[in-house]
């Protein structure tokens, strides 16, 4: 992750759209308020392709000499 940046609740109001737009590109944004850390800004991860192990099974034909060495 990028670098930590810690904000006051005033300036995360007042700032909200660039500090969205910063954690966004990676930085992590601690909202405090009276000095005590509240919430943490960070950027939503892509969710991961699900893997499906076997579902091209009888889709997909293997040569029988696949692994046979290549000619020079």
């Amino acid at each position: 992750m990028g670098k930590t940046k810690t904000v006051n609740l005033y300036e995360a109001k007042t700032h909200l759209s660039r500090l969205i737009e910063e954690a966004s590109s990676g930085s992590e944004i601690i909202i405090a308020k009276a000095g005590e850390p509240k919430v943490r800004l960070v950027p939503i991860e892509k969710p991961r392709m699900r893997r499906h192990p076997g579902w091209l099974e009888g889709r997909i034909e293997v040569a029988d000499d696949f692994d046979r060495e290549l000619p020079l």
